[in-house]
C-alpha cells in the first residue's frame, strides 16, 4: 500500500508532506522559495529552464524542484555555492542570447528575467558574439510577438493549449534557431489566434505584448479640433488600482473616473451603460428565441476573444450567438449619434477612446461589421488597463490622493447589472435579472443568481423563473467552452442561455489586465475572486440593479432608439458574425 505521506529533509530541516509533493512545493511550505522561469503552478509541468536545480542527496546531477516529486529520506540542499553558481550561469546564458533594452523594454521592473538576474548577482555579461535575430510581428491588430525576446520557457505555447484550446503556437526549428510561433511560422494575423492576450499575460519577459494605442490618445488629446470621449469597461473599476499599489480586489470608481478627467478628456462614460443596453436588447432576443424566431440556446456575444473562437472553430454554432453588440460597441455607436445629436456635435470631430482589460477588443474595434458608414471606426483607440496605468503615471497624477467624481451624463448612469459584467456569469446573472421580469410580466423576487457565477471555469444550473426551467451554462477559458459547445453541437445536452467569456475569470482575467505584483498570480483563482468581489460589492451597493430599470436606458428608448429590438436599434446596437475556416475544413 502506498503512503500518503513522505519525510524528508529540506536544508537541514525535517518536514512531512503528502505523497507527490514537488520539492519546490515542499520547499515553499518552509518558507523557502526556490526561484523559477518556466514553471508556473496552473499550467502543465516542463522543467526546461533549470533556473530551479537543487542538489539532491547520492544524485550525481542537479534535479528540478518543480518537475521532481519528494521520495521518503530524501535530503535536498536549495542553497549552496555551486547551486547558486549554476542557477547565475543558467541566467548569464538566458541574457547573453536578449536584448539589451531593459530600460525601454515594457516590462522593465516587471520582467521575471530580470528580477532573478538581479536575485542571482549577475551583474555583467560575459559572452559576446552572434545574438538571435527575428523580425516582429506586429501584423496582429492586438498581439504583438517578439521573438528577440523570448526565452523558450514555453508558457506561452501551454496557456494557449492547456487553458484557451487554441493551440496556435508551438516551438520551430532546433539549437540556436529555436522560436515561438504560429504554425508554418505565420504571421499572427494569418493565425488561428483569437488575440485574447493570455500569452502576454503569462510571458514572463516581453516576447508578447499588446498593440499600443497611447500615442494616438495623447495626439488626440491635445488637438484642440477633437472632442475626445473615453469609456471605462466594468472590471477596470476592479482591477486599475493595483496599478497603484492598492491590494487587488479594492473598486476605485470615483478615482479612475477623477485620473480620466485630469488628462483631459472632454467627457468620461461608463461602459456599464452599454452593458445595461446589451442585457435589455438581449432579453428581448432570448424572448425572441423562446418564440421559434431563431434558434436555442442563445449564446452571449461579448467577449470578442469568444467570438473569433467561434468563427475559427465552430462556425456552425454562429447563428445562436447574440446579435448584440458588445457594451463597448454598443456605447461607442451611441457616443457618435446620440450624443453626439444632443451635443450638436459633428460625429466626425469626436474621438471615441475605450478603456478595457481585453486586447481582443482592439481587434473588434477594427472589425468591418463594427466600422461607421463610409468606414470610420466606431471607437477610434482601444487602451487596455496597463495602458491607462502608463498614463495617469507619465502625467503624474497621484491616484491614491484622488477625490472620487461621477461619470457624465448621459452616457454615465448604470446599474449593478451593468457592474457584474466584468466577472464571469455576471453577463447570465444581469440577463436573469431582466429575462425574469419579462416573461412573468412582473418583478422577479430573486435579484442574486449565485448559482451561477463560476471563476472555477465552468457551471451548469437549472434556473426556475415563472414556472418554466431555464437550462443554463457558463464557461470562462475556452476549452471550457468547448465541453459545452460540443454538447450543443451533439444535441446530447438542452440550454437556453449560454454565457462564454475567452479569458479565465471573464474580463477580470483579462489580457489587458495589470502584470500582478507577485510573481505567477495571472491565473490565480484568488486573484480573480478578488477582483469579482469588488464588483459584486459595487453591485450591492447601488439602488438600482436591474438593467432595465436604468433611467438612461429608458431615455435612449424614448428619445432615440423606440423600443427594444426596434428597427433602429437592430441597425445601431447589433451586428452579425461568419465563418473564418480555412477553405476545405468542415
Amino acid at each position: 500500500m502506498k503512503k500518503s505521506t513522505v519525510k524528508l529533509t529540506i536544508d537541514d530541516h525535517e518536514l512531512i508532506v503528502p505523497t507527490g509533493t514537488t520539492i519546490m512545493q515542499a520547499a515553499e511550505s518552509l518558507g523557502i522559495r526556490i526561484p523559477r522561469l518556466c514553471y508556473h503552478p496552473n499550467l502543465s509541468l516542463q522543467g526546461s529552464c533549470r533556473v530551479c536545480i537543487v542538489d539532491v542527496k547520492e544524485m550525481e546531477y542537479f534535479m528540478t524542484a518543480c518537475s521532481v516529486e519528494v521520495w521518503d529520506g530524501m535530503e535536498v540542499q536549495t542553497n549552496s555555492p555551486e547551486i547558486r553558481q549554476a542557477r547565475r550561469d543558467i541566467v548569464e546564458l538566458l541574457l547573453n542570447n536578449h536584448t539589451k533594452d531593459c530600460q525601454t523594454c515594457e516590462r522593465d521592473s516587471r520582467c521575471e528575467l530580470q528580477n532573478i538576474a538581479y536575485a542571482l548577482g549577475v551583474r555583467q555579461r560575459h559572452f559576446e558574439g552572434e545574438r538571435k535575430s527575428f523580425p516582429v510581428d506586429d501584423s496582429s491588430a492586438a498581439v504583438m510577438r517578439d521573438a528577440n525576446k523570448c526565452i523558450l520557457c514555453g508558457r506561452c505555447v501551454r496557456v494557449c493549449e492547456e487553458v484557451q484550446g487554441v493551440c496556435n503556437l508551438s516551438q520551430h526549428s532546433r539549437g540556436f534557431h529555436t522560436v515561438v510561433a504560429p504554425a508554418h511560422m505565420a504571421r499572427m494575423d494569418e493565425s488561428v489566434c483569437i488575440q485574447c492576450g493570455q500569452c502576454i499575460n503569462v510571458c514572463p519577459t516581453a516576447a508578447f505584448l499588446e498593440q499600443r494605442a497611447t500615442n494616438e490618445v495623447w495626439n488626440a488629446l491635445a488637438d484642440p479640433n477633437l472632442h475626445v470621449v473615453v469609456q471605462a469597461a466594468p472590471s477596470i473599476r476592479a482591477a486599475i488600482g493595483e496599478g497603484f499599489g492598492l491590494a487587488p480586489g479594492t473598486p476605485a470608481t470615483g478615482r479612475m473616473v477623477a485620473a480620466l478627467r485630469k488628462l483631459g478628456f472632454d467627457a468620461v462614460f461608463d461602459t456599464d451603460l452599454g452593458a445595461d443596453m446589451t442585457i435589455v436588447e438581449e432579453a428581448n432576443e432570448l424572448l425572441r428565441r423562446l418564440e421559434g424566431e431563431a434558434p436555442l440556446p442563445i449564446i452571449t456575444s461579448c467577449s470578442p476573444g469568444w467570438i473569433n473562437f467561434l468563427e475559427k472553430f465552430y462556425p456552425e454554432l454562429i447563428p445562436h450567438a447574440s446579435s448584440c453588440r458588445s457594451p463597448m460597441s454598443m456605447l461607442s455607436v451611441l457616443v457618435k449619434t446620440y450624443y453626439a445629436e444632443k451635443k450638436e456635435i459633428d460625429p466626425a470631430s469626436i474621438f471615441n477612446v475605450a478603456i478595457m482589460p481585453c486586447v481582443a477588443k482592439k481587434y473588434e474595434a477594427r472589425r468591418k461589421e463594427h466600422m461607421m458608414p463610409g468606414g470610420a471606426p466606431w471607437t477610434d483607440a482601444v487602451l487596455t488597463t496597463r495602458e491607462i496605468v502608463w498614463m495617469i503615471k507619465s502625467y503624474g497624477i497621484q491616484f491614491d490622493e484622488l477625490h472620487e467624481e461621477e461619470f457624465d451624463a448621459p452616457l454615465g448612469l448604470s446599474t449593478g447589472a451593468g457592474d457584474i459584467f466584468g466577472t464571469t456569469g455576471g453577463v447570465m446573472e444581469a440577463t436573469l435579472r431582466t429575462a425574469a421580469e419579462l416573461v412573468t410580466g412582473k418583478p422577479a423576487d430573486k435579484l442574486e443568481f449565485t448559482e451561477v457565477r463560476a471563476v472555477e471555469g465552468l457551471r451548469e444550473a437549472s434556473v426556475e423563473i415563472g414556472g418554466r426551467t431555464f437550462n443554463v451554462a457558463v464557461a470562462n477559458g475556452l476549452k471550457n467552452a468547448k465541453k459545452v459547445l460540443d454538447q450543443i453541437v451533439a444535441g446530447t445536452k438542452e440550454f437556453h442561455v449560454v454565457e462564454i467569456m475567452a479569458c479565465p475569470g471573464g474580463c477580470i482575467g483579462g489580457g489587458g489586465q495589470p502584470y500582478p505584483a507577485t510573481d505567477h498570480l495571472v491565473l490565480d483563482p484568488a486573484l480573480l475572486r478578488a477582483r469579482a468581489r469588488a464588483l459584486y460589492q459595487i453591485d450591492r451597493d447601488k439602488t438600482l440593479r436591474r438593467s432595465h430599470q436604468n433611467p438612461a436606458v429608458q431615455t435612449l428608448y424614448d428619445e432615440f432608439l423606440g423600443e427594444p429590438g426596434s428597427a433602429k436599434a437592430l441597425e445601431l446596437l447589433h451586428t452579425h458574425y461568419h465563418s473564418k475556416l480555412p477553405r476545405g475544413i468542415r
